[in-house]
């Protein structure tokens, strides 16, 4: 998996070329942004990681979906592939090509939603390809059956976020409707998982810990059981605190537009959801360290926590990232300065990388993603630019982001293509703009 060689240029059986000419306008667009950032090295960073996702990972179908590989596996992730596009909806109210983009990645999400609402990844065909010894055997649509929260979160995530910078109606069409209800239900069953969810998850010839079969005892009563993090990695216990958040966080965004559009009564059911998960989150969704309360990111509700952060995301960093709309911010702050100290295990310093890691990789590797997200939650110019700036010294010279790197040496990574890694950077730059830019 990790690498010591400086790699060649990504390759893909995209034509770049064509998706070239498709996005012409929003190259245009692009380059007008950069002219004010500060440096080369930035611009070009910037722009390859904006355009990784359409020239390298995009495919378009002829029923207008849009399949999107995560990069280097040939599978669409329902949370990697929303991410992949979150920094193009910064141009959507002037480039009607982002339209049609967006458009059609949510119709393949909710689509694959209504074929397994409890995989996490997916096939672009019915090709069987993927964890195939896993059981329950998948549907040859997918490529991996783990439940994870976020995967259901983010595609609607993205929807909203979408209407929020077009007020394109057009996406609330049946399918999303269907995908919806799919969503609500799912939920409302592993509210309750002990009595009443089927899933069972295990990867035969792998060690039981990495798999999460039925799961561990929860407590039941409000909170969102999920058998995994948004690594893919096990949950310890069943309560993964930021999935809940994120559940709460993308009904509170939905329950107005239902509203505006005379849906009451899914109104209505995103806003008695978001009210009980928040009030668990309230009751046991904490704990102490050294005598401040912070966030967990895990619990099972009877009593076991588990205290860290993992970079993958959602995550308790990111809390202010995906909105949720009741954090405390004095707890918040707690987790924060908890994050960033030794007591947090996957914290590591560097003389190249100073951030969050995951089990998910080997000891000592920071995840840019948590860099990236680190910047978006600070209000900080000298924190932010001293962040972009690690950032785009740390691509091992290929001017791209990859999924963890060794904390003293960029030449040292994981997945030379990981596009979500790339998304979430352009994301940033945008986002933080005014930080960056000397006025």
């Amino acid at each position: 998996m990790c690498k010591k060689t400086v790699k060649k240029e990504r390759i893909s059986s995209i034509d770049s070329r064509m998706n070239l000419e498709r996005f012409g306008g929003l190259l245009h667009l692009v380059r007008e942004f950069e002219r004010d950032l500060p440096s080369e090295l930035l611009k070009h960073t910037f722009e390859k990681c904006f355009f990784n996702t359409i020239y390298t990972t995009t495919f378009f179908e002829k029923d207008g979906s849009v399949f999107v590989l995560t990069g280097d596996i040939p599978a669409m992730w329902l949370r990697d592939s929303a991410a992949q596009m979150m920094q193009y909806l910064f141009f959507a109210k002037r480039c009607e090509e982002v339209h049609g983009l967006i458009k059609g990645v949510l119709k393949k999400q909710f689509t694959y939603i209504l074929i397994d609402p409890y995989a996490n990844a997916f096939n672009q065909n019915q090709n069987g390809h993927g964890h195939i010894r896993d059981l329950p055997k998948p549907s040859p649509w997918v490529w991996e059956r783990k439940f994870e929260l976020d995967s259901l979160c983010y595609p609607f995530l993205l929807a909203a976020r979408y209407y929020e910078a077009t007020e394109d109606e057009t996406i609330f069409d049946e399918l999303f409707f269907q995908a919806f209800d799919e969503m609500i239900r799912v939920f409302t069953v592993e509210q309750d998982h002990a009595n009443k969810s089927d899933y069972y998850h295990e990867i035969p010839g792998r060690d039981s810990s990495r798999w999460c079969g039925k799961g561990a005892p929860v407590s039941g009563g409000g909170l969102v059981w999920s058998g995994y993090r948004p690594s893919d990695d096990k949950c310890e216990y069943g309560y993964y605190i930021p999935g809940n958040m994120f559940i709460c966080s993308v009904l509170s965004m939905l329950a107005p537009i239902f509203e505006k559009r005379g849906d009451a009564e899914r109104a209505a059911v995103c806003n008695r959801m978001t009210e009980t998960i928040k009030s668990e989150i309230d009751r046991i969704g904490t704990a102490e360290v050294d005598g401040k309360k912070i966030y967990a990111l895990e619990t099972d509700g009877l009593g076991n926590y588990n205290v860290m952060d993992d970079a993958n995301i959602p995550n308790l960093l990111a809390i202010p990232y995906y909105e949720y709309p009741f954090v405390d911010e004095k707890v918040y702050k707690n987790t924060r300065d908890f994050i960033f100290s030794k007591k947090n295990p996957y914290y590591y310093e560097g003389k190249c990388l100073t951030g969050v890691g995951s089990p998910h990789t080997p000891k000592d590797y920071v995840w840019p993603l948590s860099i990236i997200i680190q910047a978006l939650t600070s209000e900080d110019k000298e924190e932010i630019r001293s962040l972009v700036d690690m950032l785009v010294k740390s691509t091992g010279g290929t001017g791209y982001i990859h999924e963890g790197v060794f904390k003293d040496d960029d030449m040292i990574y994981t997945r030379p293509w990981f596009a979500w890694a790339n998304s979430l950077f352009a994301y940033m730059i945008l986002a933080k703009k005014d930080y960056l830019i000397e006025k």
